[in-house]
């Protein structure tokens, strides 16, 4: 019997000092399913047991009963995905572009607050994004390059996890809610084929406080999976899609391994997969990658 047959259900656990939690783990998926052999993906950070049962029961019992590590429940079948489709701020980057621009300006507080509500879906993104660029009137252009210098980060992992999965086929896509001048460069840092966003209109020396439309939203990010699923050729299930804000939903709930990065409660909930506590190399996990076939960039 063909193993995804015989155990349809992989368990991933992945966390710092995993394996004195291990035997407990696999006690208790056991006790709620049939289960195959452990497989160590990484030393004493990452491992999966496949399993035959119910993936909800046995991922909500496991994570009662080990917190602080990362656990989830993906289909064994088709695990490496051939489309990753990401978020920028908060999930790439480290950092929410529009915020640290504002703090340029002294007003990181305010504009902060709004993308706050906007990310956990308390307000709609679209009108959140205007009336944050609308106080960013008089920015000297040159400044955004400063901010993008200084304040800009990729998250760790960032760029393992796409030198890997582009190294086994894979194709790239960095869709923000954010502005075209930093999903140009952090796409090209982190190794990204393509990228979307926002763009910031200027009137060639200072921000005007205003961004052209259309507003790339919720349902463009959604459109932007749907539009490379069909030009790949493949299908839904075999796209991976990563963010952490309300606006990221859309595109999380419709890939086959939607996941929910140090994210939102409402981004989280609705997730088929969440990374609370590791780097982006989870994700890797999660696709079955050990560290062996890491491509570290």
């Amino acid at each position: 019997m063909p193993l995804n047959d015989e155990f349809p259900n992989i368990l991933s656990v992945v966390g710092r000092d995993v394996a004195r939690y291990a035997d407990n783990i696999c006690a208790i998926a056991t006790a709620h399913s049939q289960t195959g052999t452990v497989a160590w993906l990484s030393a004493n950070r990452a491992f999966e047991l496949p399993f035959h049962g119910d993936g909800a029961v046995v991922r909500d019992a496991v994570r009662a009963a080990a917190s602080g590590l990362d656990i989830n429940v993906v289909a064994a079948a088709g695990r490496r995905k051939k489309l990753i489709v990401a978020d920028m701020d908060s999930t790439i980057i480290t950092c929410e572009c529009l915020d640290e621009i504002a703090d340029a300006m002294g007003l990181k507080a305010q504009v902060a607050a709004i993308t706050e509500r906007a990310m956990a879906g308390e307000i709609a993104f679209e009108p959140a994004l205007r009336e944050r660029v609308a106080l960013l009137k008089g920015l000297p252009v040159h400044r955004l390059a400063r901010v993008y210098g200084e304040r800009v980060r990729l998250t760790p992992g960032a760029r393992t996890l796409l030198a890997t999965m582009k190294a086994h086929g894979a194709r790239g896509v960095l869709v923000s809610g954010g502005f075209t001048f930093f999903t140009e460069r952090v796409a090209a840092d982190a190794g990204f084929d393509a990228h979307f966003g926002n763009v910031l209109l200027d009137d060639g020396a200072h921000l005007t406080g205003t961004v052209a439309d259309p507003i790339l939203g919720r349902e463009a990010k959604l459109q932007t999976l749907e539009n490379e699923v069909k030009a790949l050729g493949i299908t839904a299930a075999e796209t991976l899609a990563v963010g952490d804000g309300a606006n990221d939903l859309a595109m999380i709930e419709r890939a086959g391994l939607g996941v929910a990065f140090h994210a939102k409660p409402i981004v989280a909930a609705a997730a088929g997969a969440r990374v609370d506590y590791g780097d982006l190399t989870t994700l890797l996990y999660l696709q079955g990658y050990s560290d062996a076939e890491f491509v570290r960039a």
